[in-house]
């Protein structure tokens, strides 16, 4: 039996990512197909959306992840400084 599930199994073979801006639309047309639960009668999808920016803060991409890195830098200069 496992034999027959596994040849009645159709992989798509991704097409590969050469840039951010095609990952984050292929996370966001993912994401879409996966959960559509997520998505409100508007279209919006606000989980889709957190997921997305956090994947942004964790590469750095985005404003608050930036600042936050300053942040901990001044933070760290303070402690040393106090040391």
């Amino acid at each position: 039996m496992a034999a027959t599930s596994l040849q009645t199994i159709c992989w798509k073979m991704p097409s590969e990512i050469h840039s951010y801006t095609e990952l984050q639309q292929r996370i966001h047309d993912d994401l879409r197909v996966q959960h559509p639960e997520w998505i409100g009668p508007n279209g919006d999808c606000p989980t889709c959306d957190s997921y997305e920016l956090r994947l942004a803060e964790l590469l750095g991409l985005t404003q608050r992840s930036n600042a936050v890195q300053m942040e901990n830098s001044a933070l760290e200069i303070r402690h040393a400084a106090a040391a």
